[in-house]
């Protein structure tokens, strides 16, 4: 769906519309520079701070100052407070457009299209290839730390019900008209391949549905919206409220961007995923073996 972008000042003069909520590489030389235009390098673990990035991007830290510092779970959302002073030290203006990227592919960056949408920011995009693409087609990259940014004057305003919390997982699997989706590979979903993180169960919320995030890509780009609607009603049927969960929170924001491409509008990204559900402290009930118990 476009997006008119709200000029702040002159900022966003030079930019007319989003195309949605994925633009191509093409869309954003063309647009590259432009008053109001920020781009931000999402990419996390050993991608996070390596070597290139898109020129002028500047740092959105997943794994660091964008998530709780004080959550005992990776990668779960900061509180308002944090997310608007961490935007605003990245000059991020109320009337701004964000493109983001991650250097996989679409990886972690649609989480960070995600967290913006999700405090209230709608004039986000993620790239489609991200930076693979981008150096594929020669277009210009910067290497060192970026330079600072002026202060913005962003503030998060959350929206309640894109991300939440166990006990809203649990009503969504008891739901004729909900269909939970887990985003990640489908060993680890039937419990056939070790969690990646210690001391984790393997298996799969009983009732969920596994969709592994790369499935809705080819090459690290995003499927075309109907070979998603396809991929998402193979698994859903006619139920148009989807949650997504993964191992922490970042995949499954893949499929919720899928999703909006898909024409589904009632989407929610479960925070602490398997992190949180998969802890034997937690309790929660797990099986193995396929999906749709």
């Amino acid at each position: 769906m476009a997006e008119d972008v709200q000029p702040y000042g002159d900022r966003g003069a030079a930019v007319s519309a989003l195309p949605g909520p994925l633009v191509t590489t093409d869309w954003l030389a063309a647009h590259l520079g432009a008053p109001g235009l920020l781009v931000f390098d999402a990419s996390v673990g050993a991608h996070r701070g390596a070597g290139r990035r898109i020129a002028g991007a500047r740092p959105f830290d997943i794994d660091g100052a964008l998530s709780d510092p004080t959550g005992p779970l990776p990668h779960t959302m900061p509180d308002a407070g944090r997310f608007t002073d961490e935007l605003r030290a990245l000059g991020l203006h109320d009337g701004d457009t964000v493109v983001v990227y991650d250097a996989v592919g679409i990886y972690s960056s649609a989480r960070a299209w995600w967290m913006l949408r999700a405090m209230g920011f709608d004039r986000a995009a993620v790239l489609d290839g991200g930076l693979p693409a981008w150096t594929a087609a020669g277009l210009p990259v910067d290497e060192g730390p970026p330079a600072a940014a002026a202060p913005g004057d962003f503030t998060a305003r959350p929206r309640p019900g894109l991300v939440v919390g166990a006990d809203t997982v649990v009503d969504a699997l008891g739901d004729p008209g909900a269909a939970v989706f887990d985003a990640r590979t489908r060993g680890r979903f039937e419990g056939t391949e070790p969690e990646p993180r210690a001391g984790l169960r393997g298996g799969h919320m009983p009732g969920a549905v596994n969709l592994p995030f790369g499935e809705i890509q080819d090459e690290g780009r995003m499927r075309r919206p109907a070979e998603l609607r396809a991929a998402f009603s193979a698994l859903a049927g006619d139920r148009e409220r989807l949650y997504f969960s993964c191992g922490s929170g970042v995949t499954a924001c893949v499929l919720a961007l899928g999703a909006e491409l898909a024409g589904y509008r009632e989407s929610a990204v479960y925070d602490g995923s398997w992190s949180e559900w998969g802890l034997p402290s937690a309790g929660r009930p797990v099986v193995t073996g396929p999906g749709q118990d």
